[in-house]
């Protein structure tokens, strides 16, 4: 459950204007296929009075409980990390993150569950929220495959996705036309799968996320209600 909530997060390189930005709230509902264990989650993304952007996410289940919110700024069409924060408790082993983005000396400097971090920054270079909405818009723009550059501690991972196709989509709101997404993973590092799906109409809004784990178990996240650009988002009944 955990690792599907951060999914979420874990929750982008066409060019993209300030403009085209909208922001929104999205709750969710997350779930095991196999166990009665249920979850909530909160998306949102608002535009700051200094033109900065925020996007905030939230998870609870059961004992545990994350948050995660990263500060952004667009500049010549791209996405520019300024700060991002993580704090998870529960679940037996709490995590603290804190990175600050230094565009003038070109670094990444901040700490990871107290371990000290600075690593090169480069333009490209995101964060582990913000680079989901670089990817949102990235299949808002019509991209049929998409590759990141994401920091993760005090390394930089490569995260590929690819389009899948259109497809009708149940959630809590009514059924949306959506667009598929799937992670593309190297087989033989790992048997994980991840599934999206992006709602056409509602600015390709994240509305399913479907998870399967190394050991076989299956997570889903659904949306429950939510509004883009004070819209409230509503699907067929």
């Amino acid at each position: 459950m955990r690792r599907a909530l951060l999914l979420l997060l874990a929750l982008f390189t066409l060019p993209v204007t300030a403009a085209e930005l909208k922001p929104f709230e999205a709750s969710y509902t997350a779930d095991w296929k196999t166990m009665p264990i249920s979850g909530t989650a909160g998306r949102s993304l608002k535009k700051l009075d200094d033109g900065r952007w925020q996007l905030d996410f939230e998870a609870s289940m059961l004992v545990a409980s994350l948050t995660e919110t990263s500060v952004f700024r667009l500049e010549n069409n791209a996405f520019l990390p300024q700060t991002y924060r993580f704090n998870r408790s529960g679940l037996g082993k709490s995590k603290q993150i804190e990175l600050d983005f230094d565009w003038g000396e070109k670094q990444v400097i901040g700490s990871d569950r107290g371990n000290q971090v600075r690593v090169p920054l480069n333009r490209g270079l995101v964060d582990k929220s913000t680079y989901q909405l670089v990817l949102q818009h990235d299949v808002a723009a019509g991209k049929k495959s998409m590759s990141y550059q994401v920091i993760d501690g005090d390394e930089v991972e490569t995260y590929d996705f690819r389009v899948l196709g259109e497809e009708k989509v149940e959630t809590k709101a009514g059924t949306v036309d959506a667009i598929k997404v799937e992670r593309v993973r190297d087989p033989t590092q790992s048997n994980r799968k991840t599934v999206l799906w992006f709602a056409k109409e509602w600015g390709y809004l994240l509305v399913r996320l479907n998870q399967v784990e190394k050991d076989g178990k299956e997570y889903q996240i659904m949306l429950k209600e939510g509004t883009v650009d004070g819209r409230k988002v509503e699907g067929a009944q």
